[in-house]
């Protein structure tokens, strides 16, 4: 009998994420997950319940936090804890799914292996991956980390799983996440992992040309392989100086897929208060809690000032830049389902938001949209 919490609807789509069970599979992900990882920090950063009365007494937080979507907030600055608010079924403690914001590791690695001369970002993916497939020939280290690349793979969580494409047919998300270990193979077909699913991309022939960010996920599972090359060192090391750095009190659990390539296009898990000392890393330039190097400061400064591939859609006036949105004051990055990470570094202020739309889909971007301007503006007035 195959797993009934990974095999997958008329919907599309696998139990766990199905509307009315999200919720559950969102707080559930490192138990429902086939294979995955979990890192502690060696030390902590101790954070100080300092809340400032001015943030919940705003109408946007109240009105926010009050949506049944909701999971929880939390605003940290410096090691101060300004504001926090769980929702009455998720604790303090519960490991919640971040998906796509575990992307950012890649921002803090190749920060460290830019900074160390390990890479060159203007040097094409064959460079590493000489085995890569014809979607990433030509194609830049920069273009991949600023999702600038014209593959024919749809990130649409309706797009076709069963039967899986032919050669030459559009890829869709159904496949990534066979891919990530998160839904079972069609029945009679054999499981892959990230980094072959994304050797069978192609180039989209009908892209229209031009300079703006092309969301796919496989360009993180890619990104990750060339980390690995690069640096003579496995995804395990290098993501665990990133949860050093960040001092998490708890665990944060990662997915695997089956070849045991850690997941970092979306399989990240933790607490929201960890999910807010991750930020602060990114708020302290790079500087871990013991005051060792897990980032650049000058890459995640470029990140956050440089004009990075824009972002068209429903958030106007944002770019993606070496994995992370930004609109040239915060950093940070969105989720599926309706999660978000925002950092101010000019504020050494982070805030991390979980919550978990029930649309079928799970479309959230008139929801992120409203959460980015709420989270903006309260770390702007910190």
């Amino acid at each position: 009998m195959r797993n009934p919490q990974l095999e997958v609807g008329h919907d599309n789509l696998a139990w766990w994420n199905r509307a009315g069970n999200r919720r559950y599979g969102f707080r559930n992900i490192h138990r429902l997950n086939r294979r995955g990882l979990a890192l502690r920090s060696g030390h902590v950063l101790p954070l100080r319940d300092r809340h400032q009365p001015a943030i919940a007494e705003r109408c946007d937080v109240a009105r926010l936090t009050a949506l049944p979507s909701f999971n929880a907030l939390v605003v940290a600055q410096g090691r101060d804890v300004l504001f926090e608010a769980h929702a009455a079924d998720c604790r303090p403690d519960t490991l919640h799914s971040m998906q796509s914001i575990t992307k950012t590791h890649l921002n803090l690695v190749f920060g460290r292996l830019i900074a160390a001369g390990r890479v060159d970002p203007g040097q094409t993916v064959e460079t590493w991956i000489p085995e890569v497939g014809s979607g990433y020939r030509g194609v830049t280290l920069q273009q991949v980390l600023d999702m600038n690349v014209p593959l024919a793979f749809d990130e649409d969580y309706e797009a076709p799983w069963n039967p899986p494409p032919g050669p030459g047919e559009r890829r869709g998300y159904g496949q990534e996440e066979v891919a990530m270990g998160w839904r079972l193979p069609p029945p009679g077909r054999e499981e892959f992992g990230v980094r072959e699913f994304a050797l069978t991309l192609e180039k989209d022939m009908d892209d229209t040309p031009g300079d703006r960010a092309r969301y796919a996920s496989p360009n993180t599972d890619l990104a990750g392989w060339i980390a690995e090359r690069a640096s003579g060192a496995g995804l395990f090391e290098l993501i665990s100086t990133n949860i050093e750095g960040a001092g998490l009190e708890g665990v944060f659990f990662v997915s695997l897929d089956c070849a045991f390539v850690p997941v970092l296009s979306g399989g990240g898990a933790m607490t929201a208060r960890d999910m807010a000392r991750y930020g602060l890393l990114f708020a302290r330039r790079g500087t871990g809690v013991m005051g060792e190097s897990a980032g650049d400061a000058g890459f995640i400064e470029h990140t956050r000032t440089r004009n990075g591939a824009p972002f068209e859609g429903s958030r106007p006036g944002l770019s993606y830049s070496n994995h992370m949105f930004t609109d040239g004051t915060w950093i940070g990055h969105s989720g599926y389902a309706g999660q978000f990470l925002m950092i101010r570094p000019d504020k050494e202020a982070a805030a991390a938001w979980f919550s978990v739309v029930d649309s079928v889909y799970g479309d959230a971007e008139e929801h992120s949209a409203r959460v980015i301007a709420m989270l903006s503006d309260v770390l702007e007035n910190l």
